[in-house]
């Protein structure tokens, strides 16, 4: 079985989100879980049956950081020397040849992928037409909504 790839930014995400859900979240859950206890009958008490499904929602997020951080390879981009090829955790340039639009991708790894973010995951259909290209090379990829062509105008590691 391989390690997911994740970037040192997104694992230090991911741990920061840890240990918020550890040593913030969690004792403000169980501070209102016994709170809620103090009010008497559990069975039509709605805060205390609020309170035990965030409780099981904060503890199935941290046994799921928990597994995907023990078994993420963190790979920190700035130790790479790729010269302007893009490779795993590339902030790309990119200009859409059809419209003239600009758009920045950073290649990551899927567990920390967020298009809102404009962070792809290498096992993207984009990612993976860009691995290896060059800053001034044209690509083309099959999107959901047909065939795009772009340039890459640059390549850098942050």
């Amino acid at each position: 079985m391989s390690r997911p790839p994740i970037t040192k930014a997104g694992s230090e995400r991911l741990r920061a989100e840890l240990e918020k859900l550890k040593f913030v979240d969690r004792p403000r859950i169980i501070a209102a879980i016994a709170e809620a206890r103090a009010h008497g009958d559990l069975k039509e008490n709605a805060e205390y049956h609020a309170a035990r499904e965030q409780q099981s929602f904060a503890e199935g997020r941290i046994g799921q950081l928990e597994s995907l951080l023990s078994n993420a390879e963190v790979i920190d981009v700035t130790q790479l020397k790729p010269g302007n090829r893009v490779v795993f955790g590339a902030i790309v340039d990119l200009e859409d040849e059809d419209n003239g639009t600009a758009v920045t991708y950073q290649i990551v790894g899927d567990l920390e992928a967020d298009i809102k973010l404009h962070m792809i995951a290498v096992s993207s259909p984009i990612a993976r037409a860009l691995i290896g290209k060059s800053s001034g090379d044209s690509f083309e990829f099959t999107a959901p909504n047909g065939v795009k062509h772009y340039e890459i105008t640059g390549v850098r590691y942050e």
